[in-house]
């Protein structure tokens, strides 16, 4: 038995990745096929594109956040349920968080997988033959199952780029014509109705452009390898752990990884209830809340008129409750965004107000303590000394970086998307 998988690379940023990798992901699935999507990097932005373009939650696949072997059990695990397996690179295909390190190229080489290699077409034709020579010929341990061409004018146009995968002796799977209908949606919009409409849209449209002219039976047949499988560890009865997970159109940047943790922890049973800050009036019954990241900056006013909602969770913050905010949860904690009332248990405030991006990997040492994340914002705190941090974050290079860690009884927040796919969690509470 034998079944596809594969990493879709390209040559930079900006090549399309995320629309080829949507419309072939959403194309195989309606051929009936079962595509089970994965994302390299920290990214939870295009891995919610993905769970549209397939109907299948996708795994993020991140050497800093976590260790070579997690990985492996990662991709194993949910590949070992899949028909095909598709992987949507970060970046250019060599470009990691040092040098090469947890790039597209040292994914796929960690797990073997073949590589669809996507290029940018707009203003060249027979010169991509240099291009794709030092793309194929710079690394020995990858495997490059073939080219497709993107923004593609012609077809004499695609002529010339045959041309050049047949004298640099590389399988040439296709093309997707240039088109105003592919250009991607703003990754800003929530998960409301309308944005999930609009997303559909796009994929369907990208899907189209993708069966036209790439030879999707080619390139399956090129990227088969035999069939894996996968068998889950048995774990003993454990006392049932109440976590309440704030999950809608204002908070939904999780690491699905993160919540599977939760759900097999050794010691507990975690029994995950989502719930909306947004729309339910009170929280479920929990013995730990998590705020993830988001949007809440889109939606400040009605989770300011939502007042029981913003009442139970201050609540169960007074009462000793255990709650960890991340970046959009952590403003949810604060005292108020630009004039809207949030929960009110930490003492700082929160301003868009002059935004600018902050963003990059972190290691954020907890006293004993080590977890690894990302940072990705545009707000900032207006005073984010009035709470003293009870950690310190770092970047890739080791510098300290002036991200804070709060801590005020039981609640624990921070601008960094923690992943703790392979760490415990419970271990900030002492639970």
């Amino acid at each position: 038995m034998s079944q596809s998988r594969f990493l879709i690379a390209a040559t930079h940023s900006g090549c399309g990745k995320t629309t080829f990798s949507l419309g072939l992901m959403r194309t195989l699935t309606q051929h009936g096929l079962n595509v089970q999507p994965f994302k390299c990097g920290p990214d939870y932005i295009d891995t919610q594109f993905h769970a549209v373009a397939t109907g299948h939650p996708s795994t993020n696949l991140d050497t800093f956040m976590c260790s070579e072997r997690h990985v492996e059990t990662l991709f194993l695990k949910y590949d070992s349920r899949a028909d095909v397996s598709i992987v949507e690179g970060v970046m250019g295909m060599f470009d990691g968080y040092s040098k090469d390190r947890g790039s597209s190229a040292h994914i796929a080489a960690l797990l073997n997988l073949p590589v669809v290699l996507l290029v940018n077409a707009a203003s060249c034709a027979y010169s991509v033959a240099a291009t794709l020579y030092g793309f194929t010929q710079f690394s020995k341990e990858l495997r490059i199952a073939g080219v497709v061409f993107n923004r593609v004018a012609s077809e004499s146009h695609f002529r010339f780029l045959k041309e050049a995968c047949d004298d640099v002796g590389v399988t040439c799977l296709g093309y997707i014509r240039k088109s105003t209908r592919l250009e991607t949606p703003s990754r800003h919009l929530g998960l409301t109705l309308s944005a999930r409409e609009t997303m559909n849209t796009f994929i369907d449209h990208a899907a189209k452009a993708v069966e036209e002219h790439v030879d999707i039976d080619l390139l399956l047949e090129k990227t088969r390898q035999p069939e894996s499988s996968y068998t889950p560890p048995i774990l003993p009865r454990r006392p049932k752990l109440r976590i309440a997970v704030a999950r809608d159109e204002a908070f939904n940047f999780i690491y699905p990884e993160n919540l599977e943790a939760l759900r097999n922890h050794p010691r507990y049973e975690g029994r995950i209830t989502c719930f909306s800050p947004l729309h339910d009036k009170q929280l479920p019954n929990a013995d730990l809340v998590y705020l993830p990241g988001g949007y809440p900056e889109l939606f400040a006013a009605e989770l300011a008129q939502n007042e029981s909602m913003r009442r139970s969770i201050a609540d169960f913050a007074k009462n000793g409750g255990h709650i960890l905010g991340e970046c959009g949860g952590m403003i949810y904690l604060t005292q108020e965004l630009d004039g809207h009332p949030m929960c009110g248990i930490l003492p700082l405030s929160c301003t868009m107000n002059q935004a600018k991006l902050t963003l990059g990997y972190r290691r954020v040492v907890i006293g004993a303590l080590t977890f690894s994340g990302h940072e990705f914002h545009y707000s900032h705190l207006t005073d984010p000394h009035a709470l003293p941090s009870v950690g310190q974050q770092y970047n890739v290079r080791q510098e300290p970086v002036d991200t804070p860690v709060y801590r005020l009884n039981n609640t624990v927040a921070t601008y960094t998307h923690l992943y703790w796919g392979e760490q415990d969690l419970l271990t900030l509470w002492n639970l």
